[in-house]
Parts: structure tokens; C-alpha cells; sequence
């Protein structure tokens, strides 16, 4: 096959116009396609959830470095990712990424393991939302609600945005992420102005994380960055994308790393260093909001309790509106049914929404059957249904970002003419993709400490094989396609741009 031969300025002008004659309405900006992924982030989810378990499960006082050092393995990641989102535009993002710079077949694989991660991260989350509401209920109003209903009532409510204006999604998720923020910065101050032991660098410090349990410590932290990855999957309803995507990438990701690094050494330095383990392995989230209530006020923590929640229906939103666009190129480019294709009057993927609610509801009342009278009691969603879900879905992702990072010197090498530059078609990549890769054998090596487990179990494997296993069966779905349908084939990972011609990509 011939390779293109356009310029990259000529790219970049057929980007625009494809943006403009674009059938789904295109209204998302930088600052819209940002506050979707850090909602995916869940700010004051990472904070009272993540962070205090990480300090209780690990021991180790160098979480704050962990997020900076992860910060700058993704963005290093981020500097290929950017650049090819300037020249593929396609709602499904890792699967035409993977398409176009290593094969077809690998691009199909990729896509169902991102569908796998994406609806294990979604669905997961659910769990540790029925919880807290169901735990909030039963404080305020003394009223027993099972875990299940809130998670109920709160697919319903997903489901309605998930096939409106996406903008609507971007404005619910942007007032919400607003208010976690002012609640963490609030907590943040009050933290480095009570300081018991004084205010402390040693939560910095390289000897605080590189000990042994350093895998450990980035396994939970690089479950704080997902979604920031799903930028490019926004790409078709951004305004302009080659500029959105790549700004909207790079500006999540500094704010996630620095955020995230200041709240948890504020949460070091706020509860004590000497004391913080035992606090948070005792409190959990209550960790923060018992802070809030003694030295800011009960209002406080009652408006931060309130807003955890929130926290948390941002991030199902968020991951949500990534599974039903990954469903709808899939069913656009027939590699799935092709009615998963159909959008609502808004330009949301009306019908991947609907599977991705139907998902949700069946999960949830599967672990709701199986925990029936639980030794587990009231944390058993969160001890399986979220543990689970989520520490899989990123396993997953991460994996997922190592292979894109090869798919990016794989693209810009087959296309010389669009003059990328050693460092972001070659070196940014190349360390992206062996970073990325250390960082998922950490997470398989560490599985076990994250699934809360003392000894390997079945779930060791179980779990890990939910994700993998459904990108090999992608691979041999693809091959097939290749005798099958030729046609079909050859359009695979090219979005729109495939129904109107092949763009002459190296045989697979």
C-alpha cells in the first residue's frame, strides 16, 4: 500500500475540515474535554479513598513523590499520544491508535481490552458508591437502604446524560469537579496550618518511596490517572481536535500530578507522619472528613461527605461516556453489530449508552445475589465489587498505554512526510512504552496486596484474565475478518475517514 504523502500542515487543514463536515456535533472545548477527564479522576474520591488506603495498605510516607514521578512517566507518554491524536480522530481512541501504528488485528484486540477496562473501572466504581450512600443514609436519617438500591437509582440518572448533549455531561461533571477542588484545597490549607509535628519534606523524599513496597504504592497511585487518557476519545466532538486533544491531554495531567501530590503530603503533614498509618488504616475516608470537622467545621465535613458522593457519580459519568463511544466505533466500523452505531437527536451514542447501562444493572445485581448475607456485611461491595473491578480495569489501561506507545512509533514511521521529530515519534515513546511496561509488571507482581488478599487465590488470575483474554479473542476476530470481508477489514480503526476510501496503510 502507498503512504500518504500529504504535509503536516496539509494534515492538519483535512482535520479541520473533516471536524467541520462531521455529522455529530461538534461542541466540547479544552476546558470541557479537561474537567470530563480529571472527573474520571474523581479528585476527592482519590484523596479520602485512595490516598488513605494507600498510606494504611503500604506503610510508606513517599506517596507524594509517587504522583509526581507517575505524573512525568505520563506525560512523557502524553508527548506521542498528543501528537498522533493530531492526525486520528476517532471516538475510539486506543483501538484506532493501535490500528494504524502496529496492525489491525492488534487494534481490534486493543479494543476490546479497553472495552473490558473501561466497563471494570465504571462498574467497579458503582460499588463504593452504593456503599457510601447507603452508609450516609443510614447516619443522617437512621434509615437502613441496601447498597444495591442507590446504585440503581444512580445507572438511571447516568444513563439519562449518557444519551443527551455531551456539553451537559461536560457542565454537571465541571460544577461538581469545582466544588471538590475548593473542599481538597480548603483540607489542604487547614492540613499545613495544624501540622502536630510541623510541617515536614520528608513525604518528598526519594527514601521515603524507593524502599521495598514501592510497586505497591504506584499500583494504587496510577489508578488516580485513568481517564486522563480518554481525552482523544472526545476527539470527534471536539471543536477543533487537533489543538483540543493534545492541550486538554498535557493540561489534565499536570494537574492530576501536582493536585494529587500536594493533597496527600498535606494529608502527611496534616495528621502527623508518626501517627498517619494508623489513622488511616483505623478511619479510611473519615480520615479526611473527621479532619475537616475538628479544625474546620462540622459543616464542612458534612458539605465534603455530600461531595464525596458527587466525587464519585462524576467519575461514573465520566468512564461511561468512554465505554458508549468505544461501543459506537466498533459498531460504526461493523468490527461489532453495526446498531451500535445509532446515536441520540443530541449526537451521543444513544445505543453503546444503553449496553453500558445494561452492563452496569446485571453486575450489580450479580454481586448484590452473591453477597447476600456476606460475613463481609455492609463493606462488601467495596471490599469485592470495587477492589476488583477497579484494580483490573487498570491494570488494563496501563497495559493498554504501554502497547499505544509502541503503536505511536509505529504510525509515524510509516508516515515520514508528517516530520513528527526524533523526540516525539521515536525517544518520547520508546521511554514511555518500557516506563509503562515496568509500571503494569508492578501491578501484576502487587496484585494480591491490591485486591486486599493475603495469599494468591484464584482471583489472581480470574481478574487479570478478564482483561487480557478478551484482547486475544480481538485478534483472532480481526484475522477472521481479513478473509471474510477484505473491505470491512481495511476500514478498521479509520472512523469516518474509512467509509470514503482506505488510507493506505503497510499491509497488516
Amino acid at each position: 500500500m502507498s503512504i500518504p504523502t500529504s504535509s503536516p500542515r496539509r494534515t492538519k487543514e483535512a482535520t479541520v475540515a473533516q471536524a467541520a463536515a462531521s455529522p455529530r456535533p461538534r461542541r466540547l472545548g479544552v476546558a470541557s474535554v479537561t474537567l470530563m477527564i480529571i472527573a474520571a479522576s474523581a479528585p476527592l474520591t482519590v484523596l479520602a479513598g485512595g490516598v488513605t488506603t494507600t498510606f494504611a495498605v503500604t506503610g510508606l510516607l513517599g506517596v507524594p513523590l509517587s504522583f509526581l514521578i507517575l505524573g512525568a512517566i505520563l506525560t512523557v507518554f502524553a508527548v506521542g499520544y498528543a501528537a498522533m491524536s493530531r492526525h486520528v480522530t476517532n471516538a475510539g481512541a486506543f483501538y484506532a491508535y493501535v490500528s494504524q501504528g502496529i496492525s489491525r488485528p492488534a487494534g481490534v484486540g486493543a479494543s476490546l481490552t479497553a472495552l473490558m477496562s473501561y466497563n471494570l473501572m465504571q462498574v467497579g466504581i458503582y460499588g463504593i458508591f452504593g456503599f457510601t450512600v447507603s452508609s450516609f443514609i443510614a447516619e443522617r436519617f437512621g434509615v437502613d437502604v441496601p447498597w444495591w438500591v442507590p446504585i440503581l437509582l444512580c445507572i438511571a440518572v447516568v444513563a439519562a446524560l449518557g444519551v443527551n448533549r455531551v456539553d451537559l455531561s461536560a457542565k454537571v461533571l465541571g460544577a461538581l469537579v469545582a466544588l471538590e477542588f475548593l473542599v481538597v484545597i480548603v483540607y489542604d490549607i487547614a492540613s499545613f496550618t495544624v501540622a502536630p509535628e510541623g510541617v515536614t519534606a520528608a513525604p518528598l523524599a526519594p527514601s521515603s518511596l524507593f524502599v521495598p513496597g514501592i510497586g505497591a504504592v504506584l499500583s494504587f497511585g496510577v489508578a488516580a490517572f485513568m481517564g486522563f487518557e480518554s481525552a482523544a476519545i472526545y476527539g470527534e466532538e471536539a471543536k477543533e481536535p487537533h489543538r483540543t486533544i493534545p492541550r486538554a491531554t498535557y493540561t489534565a495531567v499536570g494537574i492530576i500530578a501536582v493536585f494529587y501530590a500536594v493533597s496527600s503530603w498535606a494529608m502527611a503533614v496534616g495528621t502527623g507522619p508518626s501517627q498517619l498509618f494508623d489513622a488511616a488504616g483505623k478511619q479510611g475516608p473519615d480520615l479526611v472528613f473527621s479532619f475537616l470537622g475538628a479544625h474546620v467545621g462540622q459543616i464542612a465535613a458534612d458539605i465534603a461527605q455530600v461531595l464525596f458522593i458527587t466525587s464519585l457519580f462524576a467519575a461514573l459519568v465520566s468512564f461511561h461516556n468512554a465505554v458508549a463511544r468505544y461501543f459506537f466505533s466498533l459498531g460504526r466500523e461493523r468490527v461489532l453489530p453495526g446498531w451500535l452505531e445509532a446515536t441520540s437527536r443530541h449526537g451521543a451514542p444513544k445505543a453503546g449508552s444503553i449496553v453500558q447501562t445494561s452492563i452496569a444493572v446485571i453486575v450489580t445485581i450479580a454481586f448484590a445475589m452473591a453477597g447476600s448475607g456476606s460475613e463481609l456485611g455492609p463493606l462488601y461491595p467495596v471490599l469485592t465489587m470495587f477492589t476488583w473491578l477497579t484494580n483490573a480495569g487498570a491494570m488494563g489501561l496501563v497495559l493498554l498505554m504501554a502497547i499505544v506507545s509502541v503503536a505511536v512509533i509505529g504510525f509515524f514511521r510509516r508516515r515520514p512526510a508528517l516530520r513528527a521529530g526524533v523526540w516525539t515519534a521515536v525517544i518520547a515513546p520508546t521511554l514511555g512504552a518500557v516506563a509503562l511496561a515496568a509500571v503494569f509488571c508492578l501491578i501484576v507482581a502487587n496484585f494480591d496486596v491490591l485486591l486486599g488478599l493475603t495469599e494468591p487465590s484464584a482471583l489472581s488470575w480470574v481478574l487479570p484474565a478478564i482483561v487480557v483474554v478478551p484482547g486475544l479473542v480481538g485478534i483472532l476476530w480481526a484475522l477472521r475478518l481479513r478473509r471474510a470481508d477484505p473491505a470491512l477489514y481495511a476500514r478498521i480503526g479509520h472512523g469516518e475517514e474509512g467509509r470514503a476510501h482506505h488510507l493506505g496503510d503497510e499491509e497488516d
